[in-house]
């Protein structure tokens, strides 16, 4: 049976990627089910963004110290990985260090700084853990985060740190077991790692037999660990870990003030004005005005959903979050990503997606929606993109257009925008009076 590690190994890895390919592609199929909306035009400007927002992390550096600690766990977690594809190959194929022959020299080199990295990645979610639990950050205290979600930030920081220093044990017992000449290990001598080495002293009491048993555990709890943050990954905030990429690839590219009108309500304002350009085709009823649940939003809303990192700095900057108004767009993007679920959860068992609910009233009310002044001010913060104020926009449209709900101060300022052609209760003809009397 000296082929058991191997078909175990196997089997956990084909057990693990159809795990998350059957998980990722239900989180694709409810994007899906969102409105089309044509985001694929201007390539070299997407690119842009998929190298300075989700690679360069551009937003980010608003801040700067936060914005390299968040680079130094992004990028440190992210290249130390690219080991992953060797343990994967020693793994199936049942050898030790399978690069080393290949790389020679230059093995040593790519191990040192991946152990560089990986104490980096330790020291930073220590330093995380200790911001999001020691410090008075308002955005990590706000209810938005109470249950779950801080407990999700916590679980993801806390394997990060057992990832890495099984790593570094991995290697620490490996080197040990080299210089004493124990094959297989004997046969691929790298010599101590930069950080692993310093681990070397308080391993060497240890018999060549427990020595054994550490490297292997290490190994095996590394990439099972791996294994199953990836399946964690994609039920957890930090899926945008992976989605940053494709949503900054199809972020909006207009002005981010600028507001997208309906074009059904451009066509009958024009006809209005000009009934000889209405057709017989232009007569036919257009589709529901504005969004109620997430199948009349377009599928980048739900892309954006997904994508969000829960880091509440669109919160920070909403004034109406800072004035104690009941709206938090970091809660507005959590909610439709909780409605997401519950539908994606409905497609999974094979039921319809109607279930009664709603992502209005059932998940976001209608005064969240009515405290944002649309300042753009949570877009422009977002690190990753996202547009919690498209969602907004299109729930009001909806509440306004379809069930003629609105306050009684909007409904006055509408029924003169349409008979006074501005928001006060004068006639045009006295606009110019003011002056009069100056």
């Amino acid at each position: 049976m000296t082929h058991l590690p191997q078909i175990l190994f196997s089997i956990l890895l084909l057990v693990a990627g159809f795990v998350f390919y059957k998980r990722f592609s239900a989180i694709v199929q409810v994007i899906q089910l969102g409105r089309e909306e044509q985001l694929n035009d201007q390539p070299r400007e997407r690119w842009k963004n998929v190298l300075l927002l989700a690679l360069g992390q551009k937003k980010m550096f608003k801040n700067p110290l936060v914005a390299i600690l968040h680079l130094i766990i992004y990028v440190g977690f992210i290249i130390i990985n690219i080991e992953l594809l060797e343990i994967v190959l020693d793994g199936v194929s049942g050898n030790h260090r399978l690069f080393l022959p290949v790389l020679g020299s230059f093995y040593r080199l790519f191990i040192n700084s991946f152990e560089c990295l990986a104490l980096g990645v330790i020291v930073v979610c220590i330093i995380f853990l200790i911001r999001r639990y020691a410090l008075p950050i308002w955005r990590f205290r706000h209810s938005d985060l109470k249950g779950w979600p801080s407990l999700d930030a916590t679980i993801i920081l806390c394997a990060e740190i057992v990832l890495m220093s099984l790593f570094l044990l991995m290697n620490a017992s490996d080197t040990l077991l080299q210089n004493l000449d124990i094959e297989p290990y004997a046969y691929h001598k790298t010599g101590a790692f930069l950080v692993s080495s310093l681990i070397v002293p308080i391993l060497s009491a240890f018999s060549v037999e427990t020595l054994t048993a550490i490297e292997r555990f290490s190994w095996w709890a590394h990439i099972t660990g791996i294994l199953l943050f990836l399946n964690y990954l994609s039920r957890s905030k930090h899926l945008h870990i992976l989605l940053a990429f494709p949503n900054a690839y199809f972020s909006r590219l207009t002005p981010v003030g600028k507001m997208k009108n309906m074009p059904d309500v451009q066509r009958e304002v024009i006809y209005a004005f000009q009934p000889e350009l209405a057709t017989e085709q232009s007569s036919a009823p257009p589709p529901k005005f504005g969004a109620a649940d997430i199948g009349d939003l377009s599928w980048k809303n739900l892309l954006d959903a997904y994508s969000c990192t829960e880091c509440g700095r669109c919160s920070a900057a909403c004034p109406a979050t800072q004035t104690g108004k009941q709206l938090s767009p970091r809660r507005i993007m959590m909610a439709t990503r909780d409605r997401c679920e519950s539908i994606g959860e409905r497609i999974s068992k094979g039921l319809t997606t109607d279930d009664g609910k709603y992502l209005l009233h059932d998940y976001i009310s209608e005064e969240e929606l009515r405290a944002c002044t649309t300042c753009n001010a949570c877009v422009e913060e977002c690190p990753v993109s996202i547009s919690p104020l498209d969602i907004i926009v299109q729930m009001r449209r909806y509440l306004i257009m379809e069930k003629s709900s609105a306050p009684q101060e909007w409904t006055m300022m509408f029924g003169n925008v349409e008979n006074n052609f501005a928001p006060w209760k004068f006639s045009p003809e006295q606009r110019a009076d003011w002056m009069n009397h100056s």
